[in-house]
């Protein structure tokens, strides 16, 4: 089984890992991608530093976000599910994993990202700051830049049972043929039912907590319910590879 998250704009600074080595990343067919996309990246936040700014869409405040992509092969790595913050990691929770939990939770989750595709959770990754919509010089949209090669890099998985928790954006840097995907809805007390993309990501991370650390093993979609279900989550299968979640305002 293997659940797909989406990346936080929001990330831990630091680290103690060695500096970033692509050969050191899952997925190695990615590897002269990722090398493409770090060193445009690299190169517009060296070069035109505020021309970067501009690109990124960074405020002021986070001018120096800047300054931090530019240091991208020389600066400390740290395992992706401890480098990604916000309200899905959270939710998430790995600092309290167990020894075992954070075994199951490494061999089953998986992290989107317009800058390296997708990664391993215990991946060696550096601070970066790069979104699914960025354009940068020198590169077509990230999308196109991926899409190609992230999906075809995924289609081994199609045997397995994959959980693609990521959002749109992210989702569409690389769609995994056959992967199951979860909507998240609020239902109201009058029965009406409304999305709200803040609270989603909020309960993604609970339904991620409770998948990847579970010592059930899922093999298909029934397994999975059972699982969620027993955990509290309300699950209801609206198509062949497509699950809704049910929250409470």
């Amino acid at each position: 089984m293997r659940i797909l998250l989406s990346p936080s704009e929001t990330k831990s600074v630091g680290g103690s890992g060695d500096p970033l080595d692509l050969q050191a990343l899952s997925l190695s067919t990615l590897t002269e991608t990722r090398k493409r996309v770090a060193d445009a990246l690299v190169a517009v936040c060296t070069d035109d530093p505020a021309g970067a700014q501009k690109a990124l869409g960074l405020s002021d405040a986070l001018a120096g976000e800047v300054e931090l992509d530019a240091q991208l092969w020389t600066s400390p790595t740290a395992p992706a599910l401890g480098r990604y913050t916000g309200v899905l990691y959270d939710a998430l929770d790995q600092s309290s994993f167990t020894k075992a939990t954070r075994s199951r939770a490494e061999s089953r989750l998986w992290i989107g990202s317009a800058l390296f595709g997708l990664v391993a959770a215990a991946d060696p990754i550096p601070h970066y700051r790069l979104s699914a919509g960025i354009q940068l010089p020198g590169l077509g949209t990230l999308r196109s830049t991926w899409r190609p090669d992230l999906t075809a890099a995924t289609a081994h998985w199609e045997d397995e049972l994959v959980v693609d928790l990521r959002s749109g954006g992210y989702h569409q840097l690389g769609p995994v043929p056959g992967a199951v995907t979860v909507d998240v809805v609020t239902e109201y007390p009058d029965g009406t039912r409304k999305v709200v993309s803040h609270f989603s990501k909020h309960h993604k991370g609970l339904l991620a907590r409770t998948l990847a650390t579970s010592r059930a093993e899922m093999s298909d979609v029934p397994a999975l319910l059972r699982v969620a279900r027993r955990a509290g989550h309300t699950l209801e299968r609206t198509a062949d590879r497509v699950l809704t979640m049910v929250t409470e305002p």
